[in-house]
C-alpha cells in the first residue's frame, strides 16, 4: 500500500493513499475524503480509471462539484437552511441562497481528515471530527468512513459517527462514473436501472416538495435499464436536461439491497449499487455545462461526464415528517453501507 504527499492546505499535509485487491487499484487523498482513481478492467482485461477527479490538490480545491468527496454533515439541500429539532430551531450556513447544501461552506467534502491504512484489509480508514455549531449543526460529531477494496471484485464504503447532543446526520459518496474511463465523454448511451418504483419530485431550487410520486410513465423510470440519455432532453421533465433527483429504493430501509445496475455497452463494464439507505441521489453531473473542468490527464469534463449514485437519506428529510428521519442522538451510532460490485457483460 502507497502513501505520498498530495499537497497541504492550511499547513497540514494531504496525504494520498493506494490500495488493491484483486484487478482493482484505487487511490484515496484526505481532503474530502475523496476517492480520486478507481481502475476498474473491461471485458478484454483493459482497465480504466472509471471516476472523475484531478491530478492535483489545487484543482479539487478551484473545481466545484464534489467530485469523489464525502458529503456532511448533511449532504444534499436543506430548505431555507434551517430544521427544527425537539423543539429547537437550527440557522445553517446558506451557501445555495436561501438553502443549505451538502454541510455548508466548508462541509465534510471541504475539511482535511486523518487516514489509517488498513494493508491487511486493503483499505484505508478516515476520521473527522467536528464541533457543536460547525455551519450552525447541533452537537459534536465524530465521523468516519472506510474504503475497502475486495477481490470479487468490489468497493466497499461504510460510514459511521456519533453525536454528543441530537443532530441530524447524512453522508454520502459524491463520485462520478463513467464506465467507459473518466475521459471518455458523455455518459447518455450507457445503460442505468433503478429499483425504485418512486422518486421525491422537486420544486425552486431542486428542495422536494414533499410529494412522493410514481415513476411509471415519466423520465424517472428506470426500472428496467435503459440509457440515461434516452430521455434525458425532455424539458418538460428535466429543465436542465439532465437528472438530479433523489429515488426511494423498494425494499426496506435498514437491509442491504439493490438501488442501481449501470453497464457500458462498448466496453463491457458495469457496476451495481447496494446500499441499506433508503435513498439514491441520480445526478449527471449538469454543472460542467457552465462550468467546465480539466480533469485526470488535461481531459474536459462537460456536461454528462459522469454520473452520481448517492446513497442516502432523502434531501430535506429534516423539514419533512414523512420522509425518512435523519436524526442522530447521543448513544446511537449512524452506519451507512454502501457496496459496489463491478462485472463484465
Amino acid at each position: 500500500m502507497g502513501k505520498t504527499v498530495f499537497g497541504e492546505l492550511e499547513g497540514r499535509p494531504v496525504e494520498s493513499y493506494e490500495i488493491e485487491a484483486g484487478p482493482l487499484r484505487a487511490r484515496v487523498i484526505t481532503y474530502g475524503a475523496i476517492l480520486s482513481e478507481l481502475h476498474v478492467p473491461d471485458r478484454t482485461g483493459r482497465t480504466e480509471d472509471v471516476v472523475l477527479g484531478y491530478d492535483d490538490l489545487a484543482s479539487y480545491l478551484k473545481y466545484r462539484g464534489s467530485a469523489g468527496a464525502i458529503c456532511g454533515r448533511y449532504a444534499n439541500r436543506i430548505a431555507k437552511a434551517q430544521f427544527t429539532l425537539d423543539g429547537e430551531t437550527h440557522a445553517l450556513s446558506v451557501n445555495e441562497p436561501p438553502n443549505h447544501i451538502h454541510g455548508g461552506f466548508k462541509g465534510f467534502n471541504k475539511r482535511v481528515w486523518t487516514a489509517e491504512a488498513d494493508e491487511a484489509g486493503n483499505a484505508v480508514r478516515l476520521t473527522l471530527d467536528r464541533p457543536d455549531g460547525d455551519e450552525g449543526y447541533p452537537g459534536a460529531v465524530k465521523a468516519s468512513v472506510v474504503y475497502r477494496l475486495t477481490d470479487e471484485p468490489a468497493l466497499e464504503i461504510v460510514f459511521e459517527a456519533t453525536t454528543d447532543k441530537a443532530t441530524v446526520i447524512n453522508l454520502v459518496y459524491h463520485g462520478y462514473w463513467n464506465l467507459a474511463g473518466h475521459g471518455s465523454g458523455s455518459i447518455r448511451d450507457q445503460l442505468l436501472l433503478l429499483d425504485a418504483d418512486h422518486y421525491t419530485p422537486v420544486g425552486s431550487g431542486k428542495i422536494p416538495t414533499g410529494e412522493i410520486a410514481p415513476v411509471a410513465d415519466t423520465a424517472f423510470d428506470f426500472r428496467t435499464m435503459r440509457p440515461i440519455g434516452a430521455m434525458i432532453d425532455d424539458r418538460s421533465q428535466l429543465p436542465e436536461a439532465g437528472y438530479d433527483h433523489n429515488f426511494c429504493l423498494n425494499g426496506e430501509s435498514g437491509t442491504l439491497r439493490r438501488a442501481a445496475r449501470a453497464v457500458d455497452l462498448r466496453s463491457g463494464r458495469g457496476l451495481e449499487v447496494w446500499t441499506d439507505q433508503p435513498g439514491v441521489q441520480f445526478y449527471t453531473a449538469n454543472h460542467f455545462e457552465t462550468l467546465p473542468a480539466i480533469g485526470k490527464g488535461g481531459v474536459p469534463y462537460g456536461k454528462h461526464a459522469g454520473f452520481a449514485l448517492e446513497t442516502q437519506v432523502y434531501p430535506n428529510s429534516p423539514n419533512e415528517p414523512h420522509f425518512p428521519s435523519a436524526v442522530l442522538r447521543p448513544g446511537e451510532t449512524y452506519r451507512h453501507i454502501m457496496r459496489v460490485p463491478f462485472f463484465n457483460t
